[in-house]
């Protein structure tokens, strides 16, 4: 995941990016606060050396969340609802993912589209991270029924795009 981002971006992380970070971390094993920026670290090869002020206030604010617990010997867990969101995002991702590889196929102009896209969807996950545990349940409805519909216009779009390349490549 982080590599990903490291590819596109260089060093910079996006806004949010941390949060689903150690979600991802946690969900493969109970850590301490300094074995996540040690594996940050070394995940990145150096490139991504986040500090204490980062990661342990963003614990705090994950424990007070119920996204994960903490254990007397220091380490977090993920909690049940943890699980939960950090399978939704991984979710979210694959699907996008599956998208943005098809736009790439398509060419130049699927390029252009798929970073505005990637850029347009980073701004609207970074302001999502942020406020989510202060949405309602049916805030998170409608954002989430709101998300659906575009993926599948995007669906659509990408449809009509191959099957135009199709049609062309036969004119010839």
């Amino acid at each position: 995941m982080i590599s990903d981002w490291l590819s596109r971006v260089g060093s910079a992380i996006p806004r949010g990016f941390s949060r689903h970070y150690i979600l991802e971390l946690l969900a493969e094993q109970p850590m301490t606060g300094k074995e996540i920026i040690d594996k940050a670290i070394v995940q990145t090869g150096g490139k991504w050396k986040p500090s204490p002020g980062l990661i342990y206030p963003l614990l705090g604010r994950l424990l007070e969340e119920g996204l994960i617990e903490e254990h007397e010997n220091g380490r977090y867990r993920i909690t049940k609802k943890g699980v939960s969101i950090a399978s939704d995002i991984k979710s979210a991702h694959n699907i996008m993912q599956k998208h943005l590889e098809v736009m790439f196929r398509i060419g130049n102009m699927g390029r252009f589209m798929t970073m505005d896209l990637i850029d347009r969807i980073s701004a609207i996950g970074s302001t999502l991270s942020s406020n989510l545990d202060r949405m309602t349940e049916e805030e998170k409805n409608k954002y989430k029924e709101f998300l659906i519909n575009e993926l599948k216009k995007l669906n659509n779009s990408d449809n009509s795009a191959e099957q135009t390349k199709i049609n062309d490549k036969s004119i010839l």
